[in-house]
């Protein structure tokens, strides 16, 4: 399998990757924990069906020491045992900000509220744009059928 299109041989798309990639390195800057943040796109990664960026988000968790035991579960998150009630609430406003078009009214306040619990502002605003720049490269991703599973850790850092 091959991309549709080079991204990075087509000027306008390289500028524009570079623009869009920016935001992600400013996410990994945010005081939102590292874990959380790999977990998090991992769950969008995997609702979303990106296999790139699964491939790039569990080798990254991984590296950073995340135990294959998580990673498995990420999928399975609200019947596993593994995860922190912080993670939970992390991984549920992921879940739910993802899948937007699924319900009417959005992101539920139980679940917002959840979230409250565990982060402060400056955590909360790095989870809901990690979210939302997921989704956003997950389906620049599909659509070009960006090949997955040549991903080393840190290649684009």
């Amino acid at each position: 399998m091959s991309a549709r299109l080079d991204v990075f041989a087509i000027p306008t798309a390289g500028k524009l990757v570079k623009q869009f990639t920016s935001v992600g390195r400013l996410l990994m800057e945010s005081p939102l924990p590292a874990a959380t943040r790999e977990l998090v796109s991992l769950r969008v990664s995997q609702i979303n069906g990106c296999a790139v960026c699964i491939d790039m988000h569990t080798k990254e968790a991984a590296a950073a020491g995340e135990t294959a035991v998580r990673l498995h579960l990420v999928a399975g998150w609200r019947e596993a045992t593994v995860f922190t009630e912080a993670e939970r609430a992390a991984l549920e406003l992921a879940e739910q900000g993802t899948r937007t078009a699924d319900g009417a009214g959005g992101v539920p306040d139980e679940v917002w509220e959840r979230a409250v619990k565990h982060y402060d502002e400056d955590q909360l605003m790095a989870l809901v744009t990690l979210i939302a720049f997921m989704n956003a490269a997950n389906r620049l991703n599909v659509v070009l059928q960006q090949p997955a599973g040549d991903y080393q850790p840190g290649q684009f850092k």
